[in-house]
């Protein structure tokens, strides 16, 4: 018997040995991150794989269709990127004196996290060392200024900004789509990082198993009788952070506001207690409903903040099928796919997909747990 090992019947799975980081490792190689999208949305290969047996089957996105059925429930995530992405340049402050002033002009990034009042936000910063309480930076000539008020938890600044006009229109003119860290070709269209559906901004990074759908697509589903129901998780930067600890049980999982209408609440019980699955698009709107679920595996309407972890030995109250991108090994977003179908079926079909060449991560191919 390997180290670990779970048995997975009808989403009851049973945690045999501690879990390892290195457990959720496989090789990929560099070529296969995509580094841009396709120019179809809906073109993308789809990996579909049955969580009871592990079979897996080779399909294109457009052919979703085929495994939905009257009287399910599709969950999508409705947030939206903001061009979260600043780059500044620090201005000279009262008090610097000559001894400082060779700081005045020097290059400053910006990353808005979360914002947490009137025109403040919790920002990542680099260079941190050019950003101490008090330090001004100005984007676009000035069009935007920032001041330093504070260093909080892990190292992040809140920073107050100061403009003329509206926040969001100034932040479009001049920010930028914060990519992942693996992203490396620059995007000719913002609009390729969001979902056709995202609705409310807040994101720091975008939901991106809901990349692959299109308008006609999301038609031809809710005109087969399947419902659509709209959950919000405005994601943060912590989806990209990697597990540093060996077991993953002392990983601290990163804090993410989500949201459930009454009236979208309504539409996935509504379907749970007709018989229908609910089929989560991607691992945030899995997390949201997860959240939100009581023990009665119903959904409740609400809003707060999540910092729930799924790994293997979870069982899941709510979600019954997953659409989901293939993620960055040894990642919380793996762990989360290995607690659905199991880690040795998982592992086994990003082997496969591995071996057939499908593109990974952001900008890449699907897989459907089913």
């Amino acid at each position: 018997m390997e180290g670990m090992d779970w048995m997975n019947n009808n989403n009851m799975v049973e945690e045999v040995n501690p879990l390892k980081k290195q457990d959720f490792y496989f090789e990929l190689p560099q070529e296969l991150i995509a580094q841009d999208p396709l120019t179809d949305r809906a073109a993308s290969r789809l990996l579909v794989l049955d969580k009871e047996t592990g079979e897996y089957r080779h399909r294109v996105f457009s052919d979703l269709p085929d495994y939905l059925r009257a009287g399910d429930c599709l969950v999508i995530n409705d947030t939206k990127v903001i061009p979260a992405r600043l780059i500044g340049t620090r201005l000279l402050t009262e008090g610097d004196g000559k001894g400082t002033a060779q700081g005045a002009g020097a290059q400053i990034e910006l990353l808005l996290l979360k914002r947490r009042g009137d025109d403040v936000w919790e920002t990542l910063v680099k260079p941190g060392k050019k950003a101490k309480p008090g330090t001004r930076i100005s984007f676009g000539g000035g069009i935007l200024t920032a001041q330093v008020l504070d260093i909080v938890e892990e190292g992040n600044r809140l920073v107050k900004f100061t403009y003329q006009g509206i926040f969001e229109e100034i932040l479009d003119r001049l920010g930028q789509m914060p990519l992942p860290p693996y992203i490396t070709h620059a995007l000719k269209d913002k609009n390729r990082y969001q979902t056709v559906y995202a609705r409310y901004e807040g994101s720091a990074a975008a939901p991106t198993a809901g990349l692959h759908f299109t308008e006609e697509l999301l038609g031809k589903i809710e005109g087969m009788g399947v419902t659509i129901a709209h959950v919000t998780l405005h994601v943060g930067l912590g989806t990209f952070r990697p597990v540093k600890e060996e077991n993953i049980l002392d990983h601290h999982m990163h804090s993410e506001f989500y949201r459930i209408l009454p009236q979208e609440a309504e539409k996935i019980n509504a379907a749970k207690r007709a018989g229908g699955r609910v089929v989560c698009v991607g691992t945030t709107s899995c997390r949201t409903v997860e959240s939100a679920a009581g023990e009665d595996g119903l959904v409740r309407a609400g809003e707060g903040n999540t910092e729930i972890f799924i790994y293997p030995g979870y069982r899941f109250k709510v979600l019954d099928c997953l659409i989901t991108n293939f993620h960055l090994p040894e990642s919380t977003l793996l762990m989360l796919v290995s607690a659905l179908a199991g880690r040795e079926r998982v592992l086994a079909a990003y082997r496969e997909a591995v071996k057939e060449e499908y593109r990974f991560f952001s900008f890449g191919d699907a897989m459907l747990v089913i």
